[in-house]
């Protein structure tokens, strides 16, 4: 009888068009060589247009998952991504506070399509119990903006908007620069408030990057459960999204996914 994987954890948003969300989560953990499980937050009716409807799972449910799975399977990791109301917000910190597991934090905000996905009156119960919960929080720019009121448009930027989020409790910050202006490389920056890691890759011309946040965030928790130290799990992240960007493909009308399976084709 085979040993199991690493167990890894996502809690967040159904994609119905495959190419976000669980489904990303999901797809890049199997490509990592974790075991993945799933906790659904909310259904959204979404393809590559953009996000037709969304439904919030009560947080009944969602707790009734997280126990289910890690009370009798276990964990080594989750990682966090839409979670759309102050209620699912609290419910799931105070999840990852009873878990001895590391968390990566995916602030979702906005839709790759701009489409709202988190509650504005969400914000402050993510800045007050959801990011003091997490071993990583992955942000955006535009998340940053959201957050911290910051407008980001230089690297020295990144490194305000780091401390400004590490500000709310994470132990880590992941800036991701991927919307600086004028950039000629996809530039993240990891900081502790001490250490600075710079993660530099070009930058591809493909405008199918659906999924690229919540893949990036569930490559982090794929290496932290594999016992990776932070920067080293970051790295490799990146890595493997970046690949799977340069293989981005077209589907439907719209913005298509990035390629999760791109180290197989």
């Amino acid at each position: 009888m085979s040993t199991a994987p690493p167990l890894c954890l996502t809690v967040a948003g159904s994609d119905s068009g495959g190419g976000a969300g669980i489904q990303a989560d999901l797809k890049t953990m199997f490509a990592l060589g974790v075991h993945g499980m799933s906790v659904v937050t909310a259904v959204t009716a979404q393809n590559s247009l953009g996000v037709r409807g969304a439904w919030e799972l009560p947080a009944e449910a969602v707790t009734a998952q997280y126990r289910a799975v890690v009370d009798d399977i276990g964990v080594r990791a989750v990682k966090t991504g839409m979670l759309s109301s102050a209620v699912l917000v609290e419910t799931v910190a105070a999840l990852l506070a009873e878990t001895p597991a590391p968390a990566v934090v995916d602030p979702v905000g906005v839709s790759k399509h701009g489409d709202a996905l988190l509650a504005a009156s969400a914000l402050d119960a993510v800045r007050g119990e959801l990011l003091p919960r997490a071993t990583v929080a992955t942000p955006n720019l535009d998340e940053v903006a959201q957050l911290t009121g910051l407008l980001v448009e230089t690297e020295d930027d990144m490194r305000r908007a780091a401390d400004a989020v590490l500000g709310y409790g994470p132990r880590w910050a992941l800036i991701k620069g991927g919307h600086l202006a004028n950039a000629d490389e996809a530039v993240d920056l990891l900081s502790d408030g001490t250490e600075e890691h710079w993660l530099r890759a070009p930058r591809y011309d493909n405008r199918h990057t659906h999924g690229t946040g919540c893949t990036l965030a569930s490559a982090v928790a794929a290496g932290l459960a594999k016992g990776l130290a932070v920067p080293e799990a970051v790295t490799e992240a990146k890595a493997y999204v970046t690949g799977a960007i340069a293989a981005g493909f077209a589907l439907g009308a719209g913005i298509g996914p990035v390629d999760h399976a791109w180290r197989w084709r």
